[in-house]
C-alpha cells in the first residue's frame, strides 16, 4: 500500500495549518497536471507522498532550518522535486526552480499557484544561464557531480547567514565514494535512513557540499 500524506504529518508533527493543507492537495494536483503534462511516471504518481515528497524533505531533517529570506536554486526540478515540498515547509525561504524542459516548468507554476506559494519562481533556463547568487543550490541526481558542479559553482553568495555555511544540498543514492572523487571536492554523506526508516530510502543520502 502506497503511504499517504499522514507520512508527511508523522514525520513533520509541528506542521501549521496551511502547511498541512498544502500538501495534502499535493496529491490533487500532482495526478491532475500529470495527465495533461507527463513529468512522473504513473507508477510513481502512485507512490507521491514517498518517493518525491519526502524525498525531498530528507533535505529539510538535515538542515533543521533555514534563516528566512534565504535563496535557494533548484536546478533540473522536474516536476518540481525536492523546490515545491521545501518552499511549503520553509514559507520564509525564496525558492528558484529551473529546469530546461519548458513543459515541467509549467506544471511547476500550476502546482505552486494552485497551493498560493508565494515563495517560488520557476523559469524554463538552463541553471549555466543565470545572473544571480543564492545561498544553497539543491538538486535531485539530475547528473554526476562532476559535470552538476561547474554549473552552479559561481551561483553561491560568499556571505552565510546559516548554521551551515552555503553550499549544494544534492540528494543521490548509491555508491558516491568515486563520483565525489572524481569531481574534487569536500562532500558530505549524511545517510536518508538516519531521519527516514522506510525501505525506499535505505542507499540514498543528502550530500552537503560546502562552497
Amino acid at each position: 500500500m502506497n503511504p499517504t500524506v499522514d507520512i508527511i504529518y508523522n514525520y513533520f508533527p509541528k506542521l501549521t495549518e496551511t502547511q498541512k493543507e498544502q500538501f495534502a492537495k499535493l496529491e490533487e494536483l500532482y495526478p491532475l497536471w500529470n495527465d495533461q503534462i507527463n513529468v512522473i511516471s504513473r507508477k510513481d504518481i502512485e507512490s507521491l507522498y514517498l518517493k518525491h515528497v519526502l524525498h525531498s524533505l530528507a533535505i529539510g531533517k538535515f538542515v533543521g532550518e533555514f534563516a528566512p529570506k534565504t535563496r535557494i536554486l533548484d536546478v533540473g526540478t522536474g516536476g518540481g522535486f525536492p523546490g515545491i515540498p521545501l518552499a511549503i515547509l520553509f514559507p520564509e525561504v525564496q525558492f528558484h526552480l529551473v529546469d530546461s524542459i519548458g513543459k515541467k516548468i509549467k506544471v511547476v507554476r500550476e502546482v505552486a499557484a494552485g497551493l498560493g506559494l508565494k515563495n517560488v519562481e520557476a523559469d524554463h533556463i538552463r541553471a549555466e544561464q543565470l545572473d544571480y547568487k543564492y545561498d544553497f543550490v539543491v538538486s535531485r541526481a539530475v547528473t554526476r557531480l562532476g559535470d552538476f558542479i561547474p554549473w552552479v559553482r559561481n551561483k553561491i553568495e560568499k556571505q552565510d547567514k546559516n548554521s551551515i555555511p552555503n553550499g549544494i544540498l544534492y540528494l543521490k543514492g548509491g555508491d558516491l565514494k568515486e563520483e565525489i572523487k572524481e569531481a574534487r571536492v569536500k562532500a558530505e554523506l549524511h545517510p536518508i535512513p538516519h531521519y527516514f526508516k522506510e525501505d525506499f530510502f535505505e542507499t540514498k543520502y543528502v550530500m552537503y557540499i560546502p562552497m
